[in-house]
């Protein structure tokens, strides 16, 4: 029986795999080397999910492969010391896996080189690390509703109000330096890469909080609660501010015809990402009766929600935002209102804001009808709000 050999990270171990190893030891005894974490890290400028020794163990629990090593080496033929030890008659790889190089080394060492195209088992859907490292984490973003900017003490110091949020399904790619709160997803990202724990939402939120908001950060600037709040509480949610970087309250809503409401009449349209060195705080215009009008607008926002009144809804959502204008005129950075004038024309879009601080990013639309717009305006994203237990 002939030797075979392949070689890989396999760190997010899915069915591609298994199928490359079922096909490739239809030309012999397999035997397989795993890229060492160290390698991987140095050649892929990150960290594994699971460990050599963790990959080890499930590669070679699978009934298709005779055996499997940690490649020793580095770089893209970190697998030659695994040869030597193996003396392979045939070295398989698949259609992207190959390369000059790969095939001089066989030519060398008198070894058959193998290119095994990419196809699914029968009935399973392809997968590739490479596709499922495009949604493989399931942190949510949020959406800012309303009364946003209240969650800074020197806004809510003039005036306490609501700052209004909704958890997001990251079912689209959430693009850096948009307003969707990315610098905060981040920062949990390092915590838990893939998905947020199990554990009290709004103890979440405020350890989120916290670890974001180090006291020896050298910006010192501090994030607003808001962006933790609306990341780890799922639902529709509400936070009172009052001269204080937490807020005093919170108050949620996760009744299913509220929320699927929400969803019918919101969508998103891509702009550009808020530019390197674009300051959105300079120029502010803070005062007393801004910051009321600030909050009076959240106010109306959250009634018209719990009513489902779509025009009201749609005229506190626009006040809002006009009044965060009011106060950091430095949102509306150049390019913007060309997107405004655009999408404010259209007929069956009732209001729009930017999503957090603005300077660019997205328009996030309250629409007539959010599945019949997304059918007429291929760039719109719908949104799914994330439910408890998601």
């Amino acid at each position: 029986m002939k030797k075979v050999f392949v070689s890989g990270c396999y760190d997010l171990l899915h069915s591609g795999h298994v199928e490359f190893f079922r096909q490739a030891a239809q030309y012999g005894d397999l035997y397989v080397g795993i890229g060492s974490d160290k390698t991987i890290e140095g050649y892929k400028h990150h960290k594994t999910v699971y460990s050599e020794q963790e990959r080890l163990f499930m590669v070679k629990s699978i009934r298709y492969v005779k055996d499997a090593y940690i490649n020793q080496g580095s770089g893209i033929l970190d697998f030659l010391p695994t040869l030597d030890i193996v003396k392979p008659d045939i070295l398989v790889v698949n259609e992207d896996g190959g390369n000059d190089d790969k095939r001089r080394v066989c030519e060398e060492r008198g070894m058959e080189y193998i290119v095994l195209k990419r196809t699914p088992q029968e009935g399973l859907t392809a997968r590739s690390s490479t596709e499922l490292k495009k949604v493989e984490s399931r942190i949510p973003t949020r959406l800012d509703l309303a009364g946003t900017w209240i969650d800074q003490p020197y806004v809510s110091c003039f005036a306490p109000g609501w700052a209004i949020t909704i958890s997001l399904e990251p079912t689209f790619e959430i693009r850096e330096r948009c307003g969707l709160s990315t610098s905060t997803r981040n920062m949990i990202k390092k915590v838990w890469p893939y998905q947020l724990p199990n554990m009290d939402p709004e103890m979440l939120a405020k350890l989120v909080f916290c670890f974001e908001n180090d006291p020896e950060r050298s910006a010192g600037i501090i994030s607003g609660a808001q962006d933790s709040i609306g990341i780890c509480m799922p639902g529709l949610c509400r936070h009172y501010y009052d001269n204080r970087f937490w807020p005093e309250k919170i108050e949620t809503c996760n009744d299913e015809e509220i929320l699927a409401w929400l969803e019918a009449h919101l969508c998103m349209v891509p702009m550009f990402p808020r530019r390197p060195g674009c300051s959105v705080v300079e120029g502010k215009d803070i005062n007393k009766v801004k910051v009321q009008a600030l909050a009076q607008a959240a106010d109306d926002c959250w009634n018209a929600i719990m009513k489902k009144d779509l025009r009201a809804f749609a005229k506190a959502y626009k006040a809002s935002f006009e009044d965060q204008v009011s106060l950091f005129p430095a949102m509306i950075q150049p390019g913007v209102q060309e997107y405004i004038d655009k999408y404010s024309a259209m007929p069956d879009v009732l209001a729009w804001k930017m999503p957090g601080a603005g300077g660019g990013g997205y328009l996030a639309l309250v629409v007539e009808d959010a599945e019949q717009f997304n059918k007429e305006h291929s760039e719109a994203i719908r949104i799914t709000i994330r439910r408890p237990g998601m």
